[in-house]
Protein backbone atom coordinates (compact mmCIF):
# COMPACT_ATOMS: atom_id res chain seq x y z
CA UNK A 1 0.00 0.00 0.00
CA UNK A 2 2.56 2.43 0.67
CA UNK A 3 4.77 1.77 -2.65
CA UNK A 4 1.49 2.56 -4.23
CA UNK A 5 1.11 5.89 -2.90
CA UNK A 6 4.72 6.94 -3.77
CA UNK A 7 4.56 5.57 -6.72
CA UNK A 8 0.93 7.77 -7.25
CA UNK A 9 2.67 10.83 -5.51
CA UNK A 10 5.87 10.44 -8.23
CA UNK A 11 3.78 10.12 -11.50
CA UNK A 12 1.52 13.41 -10.14
CA UNK A 13 5.06 14.57 -9.64
CA UNK A 14 6.33 13.93 -13.40
CA UNK A 15 2.66 14.74 -14.78
CA UNK A 16 3.20 17.94 -13.27
CA UNK A 17 6.12 19.02 -14.28
CA UNK A 18 5.92 17.78 -17.33
CA UNK A 19 3.04 20.00 -17.58
CA UNK A 20 4.54 23.11 -16.55
CA UNK A 21 7.59 22.99 -18.43
CA UNK A 22 4.97 22.96 -21.55
CA UNK A 23 2.39 25.07 -20.49
CA UNK A 24 3.28 27.94 -17.71
CA UNK A 25 1.72 25.36 -15.45
CA UNK A 26 2.87 25.19 -11.78
CA UNK A 27 3.37 22.54 -9.16
CA UNK A 28 2.23 23.34 -5.45
CA UNK A 29 4.37 20.97 -3.52
CA UNK A 30 4.94 23.47 -0.08
CA UNK A 31 1.20 24.68 0.47
CA UNK A 32 1.44 28.41 1.90
CA UNK A 33 3.35 30.24 2.62
CA UNK A 34 3.15 32.54 6.17
CA UNK A 35 6.38 34.62 6.10
CA UNK A 36 4.54 37.47 4.94
CA UNK A 37 2.14 39.63 6.84
CA UNK A 38 -1.44 40.02 6.55
CA UNK A 39 -2.61 42.64 4.25
CA UNK A 40 -6.08 44.18 3.88
CA UNK A 41 -7.73 43.14 0.92
CA UNK A 42 -11.36 45.07 -0.36
CA UNK A 43 -13.56 42.44 -2.08
CA UNK A 44 -16.08 44.86 -2.67
CA UNK A 45 -18.17 47.96 -1.39
CA UNK A 46 -16.85 51.99 -0.90
CA UNK A 47 -19.14 52.98 2.29
CA UNK A 48 -17.41 52.99 5.71
CA UNK A 49 -17.50 50.16 8.11
CA UNK A 50 -16.25 46.89 7.37
CA UNK A 51 -17.27 42.98 7.28
CA UNK A 52 -14.27 40.92 7.71
CA UNK A 53 -14.06 37.53 6.05
CA UNK A 54 -12.75 34.90 7.27
CA UNK A 55 -12.49 31.57 6.32
CA UNK A 56 -12.07 28.30 8.42
CA UNK A 57 -11.35 25.28 6.13
CA UNK A 58 -10.61 22.19 6.42
CA UNK A 59 -9.33 19.80 9.66
CA UNK A 60 -9.08 21.95 12.64
CA UNK A 61 -5.75 21.55 14.42
CA UNK A 62 -3.27 23.68 16.12
CA UNK A 63 -0.35 21.66 14.41
CA UNK A 64 1.67 22.99 11.93
CA UNK A 65 0.32 21.66 8.19
CA UNK A 66 2.61 19.80 6.66
CA UNK A 67 4.02 20.62 2.83
CA UNK A 68 6.58 18.39 1.24
CA UNK A 69 8.93 21.51 1.42
CA UNK A 70 8.21 23.15 5.27
CA UNK A 71 5.50 24.11 7.39
CA UNK A 72 2.75 25.94 7.02
CA UNK A 73 0.27 27.97 9.80
CA UNK A 74 -2.25 25.75 11.86
CA UNK A 75 -5.81 26.56 11.04
CA UNK A 76 -5.93 27.79 14.73
CA UNK A 77 -2.72 30.42 14.39
CA UNK A 78 -4.26 31.50 11.17
CA UNK A 79 -8.01 32.44 12.50
CA UNK A 80 -6.34 34.23 15.90
CA UNK A 81 -3.45 35.82 13.52
CA UNK A 82 -6.69 37.33 11.77
CA UNK A 83 -9.12 37.99 14.55
CA UNK A 84 -5.89 39.90 16.26
CA UNK A 85 -5.50 42.00 13.68
CA UNK A 86 -9.05 42.71 13.13
CA UNK A 87 -8.97 43.45 16.94
CA UNK A 88 -7.16 46.76 16.00
CA UNK A 89 -9.29 47.86 13.21
CA UNK A 90 -12.16 50.31 14.07
CA UNK A 91 -14.24 50.26 11.42
CA UNK A 92 -14.71 46.46 11.38
CA UNK A 93 -17.79 45.89 12.91
CA UNK A 94 -18.31 42.37 12.42
CA UNK A 95 -16.89 39.12 11.04
CA UNK A 96 -17.75 36.50 8.85
CA UNK A 97 -16.51 33.24 9.92
CA UNK A 98 -16.91 31.10 6.21
CA UNK A 99 -17.09 27.57 7.76
CA UNK A 100 -15.74 24.01 5.75
CA UNK A 101 -14.76 21.71 7.90
CA UNK A 102 -15.96 18.19 9.42
CA UNK A 103 -13.83 19.33 12.55
CA UNK A 104 -10.92 18.21 14.25
CA UNK A 105 -9.35 17.53 17.61
CA UNK A 106 -11.18 18.41 20.83
CA UNK A 107 -8.41 21.01 21.68
CA UNK A 108 -7.71 22.54 18.81
CA UNK A 109 -11.61 22.99 18.34
CA UNK A 110 -12.24 24.29 21.94
CA UNK A 111 -9.26 27.00 21.23
CA UNK A 112 -10.66 28.39 18.40
CA UNK A 113 -14.17 28.53 19.89
CA UNK A 114 -12.57 30.12 23.12
CA UNK A 115 -10.85 32.86 21.02
CA UNK A 116 -13.63 34.06 19.58
CA UNK A 117 -16.08 34.11 23.01
CA UNK A 118 -12.85 36.41 24.30
CA UNK A 119 -12.72 38.19 20.82
CA UNK A 120 -16.28 39.61 20.72
CA UNK A 121 -16.62 40.28 25.04
CA UNK A 122 -13.12 42.69 23.75
CA UNK A 123 -14.57 44.44 20.86
CA UNK A 124 -17.91 43.93 20.80
CA UNK A 125 -17.84 42.86 17.16
CA UNK A 126 -20.44 41.09 16.08
CA UNK A 127 -19.89 37.31 14.48
CA UNK A 128 -22.18 35.73 11.63
CA UNK A 129 -21.39 31.92 10.69
CA UNK A 130 -21.70 30.73 7.08
CA UNK A 131 -21.79 27.38 6.73
CA UNK A 132 -20.70 26.13 3.64
CA UNK A 133 -20.46 22.76 2.40
CA UNK A 134 -19.94 20.60 5.54
CA UNK A 135 -19.70 22.26 9.32
CA UNK A 136 -19.83 19.27 11.55
CA UNK A 137 -18.87 18.30 15.04
CA UNK A 138 -15.93 21.13 15.83
CA UNK A 139 -17.02 22.93 12.37
CA UNK A 140 -20.38 23.55 14.04
CA UNK A 141 -18.37 23.94 17.83
CA UNK A 142 -16.85 27.30 16.60
CA UNK A 143 -19.46 28.32 14.79
CA UNK A 144 -21.52 28.33 18.63
CA UNK A 145 -20.42 31.81 19.28
CA UNK A 146 -21.82 33.14 16.41
CA UNK A 147 -24.89 35.87 16.87
CA UNK A 148 -26.26 34.56 13.66
CA UNK A 149 -25.95 31.34 11.98
CA UNK A 150 -26.80 30.33 8.34
CA UNK A 151 -26.21 27.64 6.74
CA UNK A 152 -26.38 26.72 2.87
CA UNK A 153 -29.18 24.64 1.39
CA UNK A 154 -27.14 21.63 0.85
CA UNK A 155 -25.05 21.48 4.23
CA UNK A 156 -24.23 18.92 6.21
CA UNK A 157 -24.06 19.87 9.70
CA UNK A 158 -24.47 18.43 13.83
CA UNK A 159 -22.21 15.62 14.74
CA UNK A 160 -22.46 16.88 17.82
CA UNK A 161 -20.46 14.57 19.67
CA UNK A 162 -16.90 13.36 20.52
CA UNK A 163 -15.12 10.64 19.31
CA UNK A 164 -11.98 8.85 21.12
CA UNK A 165 -9.79 7.56 17.66
CA UNK A 166 -6.90 5.00 18.42
CA UNK A 167 -5.09 2.68 15.32
CA UNK A 168 -4.80 -0.95 15.62
CA UNK A 169 -1.86 -3.02 14.64
CA UNK A 170 -1.65 -5.86 16.46
CA UNK A 171 -3.31 -8.01 13.72
CA UNK A 172 -0.65 -6.55 11.24
CA UNK A 173 2.01 -6.95 13.89
CA UNK A 174 1.08 -10.81 13.96
CA UNK A 175 1.10 -11.26 10.51
CA UNK A 176 5.00 -9.47 10.53
CA UNK A 177 6.15 -11.40 13.66
CA UNK A 178 6.94 -7.88 15.34
CA UNK A 179 5.51 -7.16 18.98
CA UNK A 180 6.31 -4.23 21.17
CA UNK A 181 7.61 -4.66 24.68
CA UNK A 182 6.28 -2.49 27.23
CA UNK A 183 7.51 -1.75 31.01
CA UNK A 184 5.10 0.75 32.92
CA UNK A 185 4.64 2.06 36.17
CA UNK A 186 1.44 2.29 36.63
CA UNK A 187 -1.58 -0.17 35.15
CA UNK A 188 -3.23 1.92 33.24
CA UNK A 189 0.14 4.23 32.30
CA UNK A 190 -0.34 2.43 28.07
CA UNK A 191 -4.08 2.81 27.99
CA UNK A 192 -5.37 3.43 24.30
CA UNK A 193 -2.22 1.82 23.27
CA UNK A 194 -2.20 0.31 19.22
CA UNK A 195 -0.15 -2.27 19.95
CA UNK A 196 -2.45 -4.32 22.32
CA UNK A 197 -6.75 -4.56 22.39
CA UNK A 198 -8.08 -2.40 25.49
CA UNK A 199 -9.26 -3.99 28.76
CA UNK A 200 -12.73 -4.14 30.31
CA UNK A 201 -11.74 -1.33 32.45
CA UNK A 202 -9.63 0.66 30.52
CA UNK A 203 -12.34 0.92 28.09
CA UNK A 204 -14.99 1.92 30.65
CA UNK A 205 -12.66 4.86 31.12
CA UNK A 206 -12.13 5.79 27.88
CA UNK A 207 -16.22 5.46 27.46
CA UNK A 208 -16.04 8.01 30.62
CA UNK A 209 -13.82 10.48 29.33
CA UNK A 210 -15.53 10.34 25.86
CA UNK A 211 -19.04 10.95 27.68
CA UNK A 212 -17.32 14.27 29.72
CA UNK A 213 -16.12 15.46 26.40
CA UNK A 214 -19.30 14.76 24.70
CA UNK A 215 -21.28 16.86 27.50
CA UNK A 216 -19.29 19.75 27.01
CA UNK A 217 -20.41 19.81 23.56
CA UNK A 218 -23.88 19.41 24.26
CA UNK A 219 -24.25 21.88 27.36
CA UNK A 220 -22.80 24.22 24.51
CA UNK A 221 -25.11 23.87 22.64
CA UNK A 222 -27.98 24.55 25.16
CA UNK A 223 -25.94 27.88 26.45
CA UNK A 224 -25.95 29.35 22.63
CA UNK A 225 -28.77 27.62 20.77
CA UNK A 226 -31.54 26.31 22.50
CA UNK A 227 -32.20 24.52 25.91
CA UNK A 228 -35.32 22.54 24.39
CA UNK A 229 -34.88 18.76 25.98
CA UNK A 230 -35.96 17.12 22.94
CA UNK A 231 -34.24 18.64 20.76
CA UNK A 232 -30.86 18.22 22.83
CA UNK A 233 -31.84 14.76 22.84
CA UNK A 234 -32.07 13.64 19.13
CA UNK A 235 -28.32 15.79 18.42
CA UNK A 236 -26.52 13.48 21.50
CA UNK A 237 -26.67 10.66 19.43
CA UNK A 238 -24.21 12.92 17.32
CA UNK A 239 -25.99 12.12 14.05
CA UNK A 240 -25.50 14.51 10.72
CA UNK A 241 -28.33 16.51 9.47
CA UNK A 242 -29.04 19.31 5.92
CA UNK A 243 -29.82 22.68 6.59
CA UNK A 244 -33.39 22.12 6.76
CA UNK A 245 -33.50 19.81 9.65
CA UNK A 246 -30.99 22.09 11.48
CA UNK A 247 -33.17 24.94 10.66
CA UNK A 248 -36.09 22.76 12.51
CA UNK A 249 -33.89 22.03 15.34
CA UNK A 250 -32.65 25.82 15.79
CA UNK A 251 -29.40 24.72 15.14
CA UNK A 252 -28.95 27.10 12.49
CA UNK A 253 -31.03 30.56 12.55
CA UNK A 254 -31.04 30.77 8.38
CA UNK A 255 -30.60 29.11 5.68
CA UNK A 256 -29.16 30.70 2.37
CA UNK A 257 -25.99 32.05 0.55
CA UNK A 258 -23.06 33.64 1.15
CA UNK A 259 -24.39 36.77 -0.30
CA UNK A 260 -26.97 36.74 2.06
CA UNK A 261 -24.68 35.83 5.15
CA UNK A 262 -23.11 39.27 4.14
CA UNK A 263 -26.14 40.86 3.69
CA UNK A 264 -27.41 39.69 7.75
CA UNK A 265 -23.67 40.83 8.55
CA UNK A 266 -24.00 44.03 7.56
CA UNK A 267 -27.81 44.72 8.61
CA UNK A 268 -26.90 42.75 12.25
CA UNK A 269 -23.83 45.79 12.71
CA UNK A 270 -25.94 49.07 11.38
CA UNK A 271 -24.20 49.09 8.31
CA UNK A 272 -25.04 50.70 4.69
CA UNK A 273 -26.13 48.02 1.80
CA UNK A 274 -22.19 49.41 0.21
CA UNK A 275 -20.08 48.73 3.20
CA UNK A 276 -16.57 47.19 2.40
CA UNK A 277 -16.15 43.49 2.74
CA UNK A 278 -12.47 42.93 2.98
CA UNK A 279 -10.19 39.95 3.72
CA UNK A 280 -6.65 39.31 5.14
CA UNK A 281 -4.47 37.73 2.87
CA UNK A 282 -0.66 37.31 2.66
CA UNK A 283 -0.75 37.75 -1.23
CA UNK A 284 -2.23 39.81 -3.64
CA UNK A 285 -5.06 37.62 -6.07
CA UNK A 286 -6.42 38.89 -9.19
CA UNK A 287 -9.94 39.02 -9.20
CA UNK A 288 -10.28 37.96 -5.52
CA UNK A 289 -13.70 37.19 -4.38
CA UNK A 290 -15.41 35.71 -1.38
CA UNK A 291 -15.30 32.16 -2.47
CA UNK A 292 -11.48 32.17 -2.47
CA UNK A 293 -10.37 30.36 0.79
CA UNK A 294 -6.42 31.00 0.91
CA UNK A 295 -5.03 33.13 2.89
CA UNK A 296 -1.65 33.34 1.16
CA UNK A 297 -0.29 31.60 -1.74
CA UNK A 298 3.68 30.61 -3.08
CA UNK A 299 5.60 33.53 -3.83
CA UNK A 300 5.32 34.06 -7.71
CA UNK A 301 2.74 30.77 -8.01
CA UNK A 302 0.30 30.74 -10.54
CA UNK A 303 -2.88 28.27 -10.05
CA UNK A 304 -1.61 24.54 -8.67
CA UNK A 305 -1.83 22.24 -11.09
CA UNK A 306 -0.88 19.71 -8.61
CA UNK A 307 -1.38 20.55 -4.94
CA UNK A 308 1.01 17.73 -3.11
CA UNK A 309 0.14 18.40 0.48
CA UNK A 310 -1.50 15.41 1.06
CA UNK A 311 -1.73 15.70 4.37
CA UNK A 312 -4.19 18.25 3.66
CA UNK A 313 -6.29 15.53 2.30
CA UNK A 314 -5.64 12.62 4.36
CA UNK A 315 -5.00 14.30 8.26
CA UNK A 316 -2.90 12.53 10.67
CA UNK A 317 -5.63 10.79 13.14
CA UNK A 318 -2.93 10.31 16.23
CA UNK A 319 -4.57 8.68 18.85
CA UNK A 320 -6.97 10.86 21.13
CA UNK A 321 -10.51 12.85 21.30
CA UNK A 322 -11.86 14.39 18.44
CA UNK A 323 -14.86 16.67 17.53
CA UNK A 324 -14.83 15.08 13.97
CA UNK A 325 -17.34 13.96 11.70
CA UNK A 326 -15.47 11.00 10.06
CA UNK A 327 -17.49 8.17 8.15
CA UNK A 328 -16.07 4.66 7.62
CA UNK A 329 -13.45 5.14 10.85
CA UNK A 330 -15.41 1.80 12.33
CA UNK A 331 -18.21 0.68 14.65
CA UNK A 332 -18.93 0.98 18.48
Amino acid sequence: MVKRIFLFISVLAMIALVAGGCGGLKVNIGGESKTEPLKEFTLKGHDSGKVLVISVRGFISDTPRKGLLGDRASMVEEVVSQLQKAEKDKEISVVLLQINSPGGSVTASDILYHEIVQFKRRTGIKIVAVLMDVAASGGYYIALPADSILAHPTTITGSVGVIFIVPRVTGLMDKLGVAVEIHKSGKDKDMGSPFRPSTRDEEAILQELTDKMGKKFIDLVAKHRTEDAKVLSDISTARIYLASEALQLKLIDRIGYVDDAISEAKNLAGLTKDARVIVYRRSKYPDDNVYNTSSSSQSGATAAFVNLSLPEIIPDLSPGFYYLWTPGTGSN
